[in-house]
């Protein structure tokens, strides 16, 4: 009876590790960058000189206002967030005037952007994590972030990076699109973009990466009618939709 309760015993751990063996998600090859070093680098020295302090377009006072700007700006414009949080700022510029004003009062703040009544939601329910759990301060580590109601990965990597300037890269709709178009970072997912530039990008570029090609991709390499020719990397660009070309251009070499 015993040995035939360690077989069994033994059939059930081996069948766990099997399943937990299936459940563990594969490494994935990501796809390859078009660009060599010596591009990578031309194209962000580029981006350096044109703009070398760039900034996020979305208006706040603290690392606060920050978190709660960047949740709202989700499937809406910054401009349109600047306008909905104008005023909430200016009466509710941290957790705990954010909760003393309470979600219905949110609420009617913001109601000129999209999902309005979910976004006042968790901007009431962070600011009563933030209050409970961090004692009223922003965390700064992405999985104290994403733990917040509202936070994703792209949000938690704005905050890191403009409040407390780690080189974190935050894939919206306007990176995502350069990464493929361009073939610098081809990728399904926002989080394959996001993995590949960290691993191509050198080092004294990633603080203001992201800000670079989400500023390109939103008034240059646009989704409808890239503007080529006022492309500061044209002669660069490897996207088959590069208008102005690389005809007689000599790529810079690894």
């Amino acid at each position: 009876m015993a040995s035939g309760k360690t077989l069994t015993s033994a059939k059930a751990e081996k069948s766990a590790l099997a399943s937990s063996k299936a459940d563990k998600p594969r490494r994935k090859t990501l796809a390859r960058s078009k660009y060599n070093k010596a591009e990578i680098k031309a194209i962000f020295e580029r981006f350096r000189e044109a703009d070398p302090e760039p900034k996020g377009e979305l208006d706040h006072v603290n690392e606060f206002t920050l978190l709660v700007a960047v949740v709202l700006s989700a499937q809406a414009t910054d401009a349109g967030v600047n306008k909905a949080t104008r005023h909430l700022f200016q009466i509710a510029d941290t957790p705990e005037k954010m909760v003393a004003l309470g979600e219905d009062r949110i609420r009617e703040e913001i109601r000129t952007i999209g999902l309005y009544k979910n976004k006042a939601k968790n901007t009431f329910l962070l600011s009563q994590q933030l209050i409970e759990k961090h004692g009223g301060k922003v965390p700064q580590t992405r999985e104290e972030l994403e733990a917040l109601p509202g936070v994703g990965r792209k949000t938690a990597n704005v905050v890191l990076n403009i409040a407390f300037g780690q080189p974190t890269i935050a894939v919206d709709t306007h990176l995502f699109r350069i990464g493929n178009r361009l073939g610098l970072a081809p990728g399904k997912t926002p989080l394959d973009v996001e993995l590949k530039l960290e691993r191509i990008i050198p080092k004294e570029y990633m603080r203001h990466a992201h800000h670079w090609l989400i500023l390109h991709g939103r008034y240059v390499c646009k989704a409808r009618t890239p503007e080529c020719s006022r492309c500061i990397i044209s002669d660069l660009c490897k996207s088959p939709e590069n208008k102005v070309g690389l005809a007689g251009k000599k790529p810079p070499q690894a």
